[in-house]
């Protein structure tokens, strides 16, 4: 009958696509048993390179003094040794101003076009004016307006540009971690990247992921590329998809650390997500053919590794759709022909197992991943790393890992929506009880706001 021949049709189709989906999880696991590979430190060196902070910023006054300031004041880099360059994009309050005041070099742009009101046109023009000063930089970190870094950030990068790194990410950890058990579950998905895959990569002289805050490039290949060569919405990742296709390589620096403000709602987290999921969506679909000839040509599995990590934004769009559309269907299907046992089902001319068996194996699958990718990856996290995660003892984030598993929900339903979207880039929605005004300090004591306390350094 047509009815049990189109039932098998999408049965087959189901389990290419779990299998499809299922070796991502795969190395994610690799990942994750593999976390007690230490972690790697450059030599420290001597020698102080010329270096260039840029921060992007629209609409930041609420944060972007106190974020310039502590770079300032607080990094333990030769103050004469780096600049820090803020962007006021299209702003209409007192951003550019305060940033002045802070002690930052400001360029500003009013550019009308609302094509280009995305952080990637900030970053372009503010390379092109850094280039126009003449000035011979080093290297150049990106910062987001909102970020705080541990004090010896520059040193630690400088350390790994001399040991010959163009390219390199930080651990990416957050300044609100403990505001409330959204933002524990929400930190703890975001730094397994930082935590168990970073450190994975390096240590298997896999090339990281180079995007978002704290980010270092060699400033020779500014110059090279005539500025910033990326105008997507998720410019960072298109930004070193373009460098390992020059064959650059990409590093991680996990005692350089970066703070950053995280959302504390599933709105917040929305908004944050639909950037993502929007961007790189659109980047799998240009580069993976790029990568795939790269693979075939150098048998370099950083460019698979680099595709099945960001082919996650596509999972995430299978598992809210055509997961649970064909499973509402197989078991309303199997139910409606009384095919509840194999028997019943091979005597229908099914080519599937009974639904009592099906739904023993996907329960099955679920509590693993529940219990282990889910809870047991959080319950780690948080027992190796909760001091870089803001927290003072372990159990201040337990309930965190506890609700891992229910972020990575809002996560995936989150991105799923924002694969479908159009971002802009709008104010920040900022968490105010996890902000802290810096003060200048007269003291050592005073150098270390109450904010800072708990990094763990």
């Amino acid at each position: 009958m047509w009815d049990i021949t189109l039932y098998n049709v999408l049965f087959t189709i189901n389990n290419i696509v779990l299998i499809v989906i299922g070796i991502p999880f795969l190395m994610q696991f690799v990942f994750m048993f593999l976390f007690w590979l230490p972690k790697k430190k450059f030599p420290k060196s001597e020698k102080k390179n010329r270096v260039c902070v840029l921060i992007p910023a629209h609409n930041e006054e609420d944060v972007i003094f106190d974020t310039v300031k502590r770079l300032l004041d607080l990094q333990t880099y030769p103050k004469e040794m780096f600049d820090v360059y803020v962007v006021a994009h299209n702003c209409n309050d007192k951003t550019a101003e305060l940033a002045r005041k802070a002690g930052a070099k400001v360029f500003e742009l009013n550019d009308p076009d609302p094509k280009h009101h995305i952080a990637a046109y900030a970053l372009k023009f503010g390379y092109e004016q850094i280039l126009a000063t003449g000035i011979d930089y080093d290297f150049s970190i990106r910062f987001d307006a909102d970020n705080h870094a541990n004090d010896e950030f520059i040193d630690l990068m400088n350390d790994a540009y001399n040991a010959g790194v163009e390219l390199a990410r930080p651990y990416e950890s957050a300044l609100n971690m403990t505001q409330n058990k959204f933002t524990k579950a929400c930190g703890l998905y975001y730094t397994f990247d930082s935590r168990f895959s970073s450190r994975v990569r390096e240590r298997l002289h896999l090339d990281a992921h180079v995007n978002g805050p704290g980010s270092m490039v060699k400033f020779q290949i500014i110059k090279d590329i005539g500025g910033y060569d990326t105008t997507s919405i998720t410019e960072d990742t298109e930004f070193c998809f373009k460098r390992l296709l020059e064959k650059h390589r990409a590093h991680f620096v996990e005692d350089a650390v970066v703070y950053e403000d995280l959302p504390s709602t599933f709105k917040d987290t929305y908004s944050r997500n639909k950037r993502i999921a929007s961007g790189n969506v659109r980047l799998l679909a240009k580069y993976t053919p790029k990568f795939l000839w790269k693979f075939l040509t150098t048998f370099n599995f950083s460019y698979i590794e680099q595709l099945l990590t960001y082919f996650f934004n596509v999972i995430c769009v299978i598992l809210c759709t055509w997961i649970p559309a064909f499973y509402i269907y197989d078991v309303a299907y199997l139910w409606g022909k009384g095919a509840f046992t194999d028997a019943q089902a091979t005597a229908l001319g099914i080519h599937a197992a009974g639904l009592y068996n099906q739904l023993i194996l996907v329960g099955s699958i679920l509590l693993v991943l529940f219990l282990l990718a889910g809870i047991g990856q959080g319950v780690l996290l948080v027992l190796l790393d909760y001091k870089k995660l803001g927290a003072t003892k372990r159990r201040q984030l337990l309930d965190g890992a506890l609700l891992f598993p229910a972020f990575t929900v809002v996560y995936c339903i989150t991105m799923c929506l924002g694969a479908f979207s159009k971002p802009v880039w709008n104010k920040v929605n900022r968490n105010k009880k996890a902000q802290t005004t810096y003060v200048e300090p007269s003291t050592a004591e005073e150098a270390q706001p109450e904010s800072r306390a708990s990094e763990g350094k």
